[in-house]
């Protein structure tokens, strides 16, 4: 089990690990071992998760989620396969828990008086200042 919150926990058995030749430092190691990861992961059709989460987690994945609802995420950044596993996996968990977390409401709120106030005094300024600029027209 992979503990997403306190009360959240994910099963290991929901994640798809596929290794595949990785480009970058290795040297000849890259040409000959798979060592990038590909961890999918079926964001729509989880049981683990709630509802609200899911589609929060699903707009927050981007285009790494297919048409399918399927999150896929590469890891390549280490040289090790089996760290570049516990990589692909830690950046699901941090992608889980900024999901879990919801978003505040916004609560409406009005400028006060003395807002209102300093706005129309600010009005008043620029409107002087662009009529003192303006051509003053000398009437016969």
């Amino acid at each position: 089990m992979i503990e997403i919150t306190q009360d959240l926990n994910l099963n290991e058995d929901e994640l798809q690990f596929r290794f595949v030749l990785s480009s970058g430092p290795g040297g000849q190691n890259v040409n000959k071992v798979a060592t990038a990861v590909q961890l999918r992961f079926d964001l729509a059709g989880s049981p683990s998760l709630p509802e609200d989460m899911r589609r929060r987690a699903i707009v927050l994945a981007g285009s790494r989620i297919s048409k399918s609802g399927e999150l896929v995420i590469t890891a390549n950044r280490y040289r090790s396969q089996m760290r570049n596993r516990e990589d692909a996996t830690e950046r699901l968990v941090a992608l889980l828990k900024r999901a879990a977390v919801a978003p505040k409401r916004r609560l409406k709120t009005k400028p006060t008086r003395a807002a209102k106030e300093r706005r129309l005094e600010d009005k008043r300024k620029r409107s002087g200042k662009k009529q003192a600029r303006a051509t003053v027209r000398v009437h016969d």
